[in-house]
This record gives structure tokens, sequence and C-alpha cells, in this order.
């Protein structure tokens, strides 16, 4: 049987949220100096909704993700702010905790799928394993239950699959899999980062469906980290989204997809292929996302931005709301000049 749902409905008004970042700053210290990576960081993903987060390559969408799930690589640090899930701060623990929380707490589903399992044991044992590491379930109740999550994923003949390796799979039924070992002890919040990259379009589509599907079934919170504004605009709730370490616009999806508010957001949208408008070649943003030891003064989009004035080079824009979204931008405040 599938985890009752958190929400009795999708209004998403709940006390406790899956997920809560507040100013959450990353950084690197180097023989160079101490580079910040994600920069005073919030956000919030209440049970039962899909946030997803955009960007560029080096916008800070996958170190948010791994600095919630406490797997930073060294050198890099929390250096600022609080993350909670499911009101319990975890940003603080230590790593044996945190052991316990991942899994139970919170699951990661990444771009390849490969990586998260293993070529040497059968997905039945992995699954099993996963589950009974994070409950008190006997060997034949956690049968059970990964026979039952295999199902839910939408894996065909499950119970020959839990005897089957995972080279026995194809790239969109190992996904699935993972998604399942993701589900196996019930978490209130998952990180999928990139997790339909890898795969062609129309398992593409089919990988989405089930997160939303499961989404609404479990009552899951989902941080969905991709570049794909197209993935964003069929999954999830609300975007949120990134440039240069910074939340640079947010609010719920179809509002900033078809009014949005930061230039850089503009030139997203714009990128985007048309089906009703052909054109000879695609819109496209000039230049390129700022190293981290090279980010410029002020609004680090100013260099790249067509409304750019000397106010953006001279300080960096507050996030704050504009209509029914929020964008970091002088342009909705006053003027760039």
């Amino acid at each position: 049987m599938m985890t009752q749902p958190i929400l009795a409905s999708k209004d998403h008004e709940v006390a406790i949220p899956a997920l809560e970042v507040s100013g959450l700053s990353v950084e690197f210290p180097s023989r160079r100096g101490t580079l910040l990576a994600i920069d005073h960081v919030s956000m919030r993903i209440a049970p039962g909704e899909i946030l997803g987060v955009v960007g560029e390559s080096g916008a800070g969408k996958s170190i948010t993700g791994l600095a919630v799930l406490g797997l930073l690589e060294h050198p890099g640090r929390i250096s600022g702010g609080e993350i909670h899930v499911g009101g319990r701060r975890v940003d603080t623990l230590s790593e044996a905790e945190l052991t316990k929380v991942r899994g139970r707490e919170m699951g990661a589903i990444f771009q390849d799928p490969l990586t998260a399992l293993n070529p040497l044991f059968t997905v039945g044992k992995q699954l099993v394993e996963t589950i009974r590491l994070h409950s008190d379930m006997t060997k034949q109740a956690a049968n059970a239950r990964a026979l039952e999550l295999l199902q839910s994923v939408g894996i065909p003949a499950p119970e020959e699959r839990l005897r089957q390796y995972p080279h026995q799979f194809s790239g969109g039924m190992r996904q699935r899999v993972v998604i399942a070992l993701a589900l196996a002890a019930g978490p209130r919040l998952i990180i999928a980062d990139e997790p339909t990259t890898a795969l062609d379009v129309s398992i593409q589509a089919q990988i989405t469906a089930l997160l939303r599907r499961l989404c609404d079934e479990t009552g899951v919170g989902i941080m969905l980290v991709t570049h794909d504004m197209g993935v964003i605009a069929e999954t999830a709730d609300r975007v949120c989204v990134m440039y240069s370490g910074r939340v640079v616009e947010s609010g719920p999806v179809e509002d900033v997809i078809h009014n949005p508010q930061h230039p850089y957001t503009k030139g997203l949208m714009a990128a985007i292929p048309s089906l009703h408008d052909r054109v000879e070649t695609l819109a496209q943003i000039d230049g390129s996302m700022p190293r981290l030891n090279a980010r410029p003064p002020g609004c680090a989009f100013h260099p790249r931005c067509p409304h750019a004035g000397p106010k953006c080079s001279a300080a960096t824009p507050p996030l704050v709301s504009v209509g029914t979204t929020s964008a970091a931008c002088w342009l909705q405040q006053g003027g760039c000049q």
C-alpha cells in the first residue's frame, strides 16, 4: 500500500513545510581566496508540492540541493543560514546524524541512475536493504514493500524484476528504480537533480509525469533541479530562478512563465523553441554565467542585461514582491538609473 498522503488537498496551506531554507550561503575556501557559491538563498517547499529550481550551468542549483542533503564536497561548507526538513534543522547535524536522516526524511534522485545502483546486487536486494535500514520491517515485509514500490513507479512484471540486476534494465527503467529507492522509507522531501537529462524525450515525459503523480499521491515535497524550463512548465507548482548563486525570481510556475519580471527569466523563456512560431535562429542571452572568482559588483546579471543602468553595477537588488511573484531587479524597483 502506498504511503498515506500528508495533504488532503493541493492548497499547500500546511504548518510544517517539507523544506525550508533561510539565508543559505555556501563557500569554497581556496588558495586564492574564498569563493561564494550560494549567496543568501531562501526557498520553501510544502508537502505535496514540486518546486522547480532552474538556471544555467553554474547558477548554484545543484550545490543548493547538495547542501540540503549534507553532501557538499570538501572544502565546500555552509557559511550561513538554516535548513529545516519537516521542521527539523539539519544543517547543524553531525555526519552520523545526517546518515540517519538521509533516506528516512529526505531522498535523492540524480542524473545518472547507475551512480545510485550497485551493479553487483539485484534491484530487489538493494530495495530491501534500504527499506530495512530505515525501518524495523522483517525481511518478508520489506520484500513485500519492495514489490509494492516497483509497482508504484510503473515497472512491469515487478516480481521478476526484483531478481534482476541494474544492467538488465533500460535507462528509463533504472531511473524508475532510483525513484523507488528514494521513496523506500517514505521521506518528506526528495531532491531530484536533473533526473531526466540522460533520457530521451518520450521517457523524460514519463518520468516527469511519474514524479508529479507520486508527489500528489504520497504528499512528498520535491525540489526539481533542472536547466529545462519546459520540464518545469509541465511538472512544477512553483519555480525558483537562480543566477550566480542567488535567487533572482520566484513564484507560481504559470505566473513566472507567462509574465516573467526579471530580464534573466525573460531571456530563458525567449530561448525556448516554439511549435507555432518558426524562426531561423533561437533567441539567446549574450555572454555567460560569471565565474565565482569574477562575479561582477552589484547585480551579477548586469553585464548581460539589455536594461542595465548605473544602479545595477553599484548595488545588489533585494528580492521583493512584484505582483504574484518575487524578483531581484532594480528595473522593478524604481528603475536602473
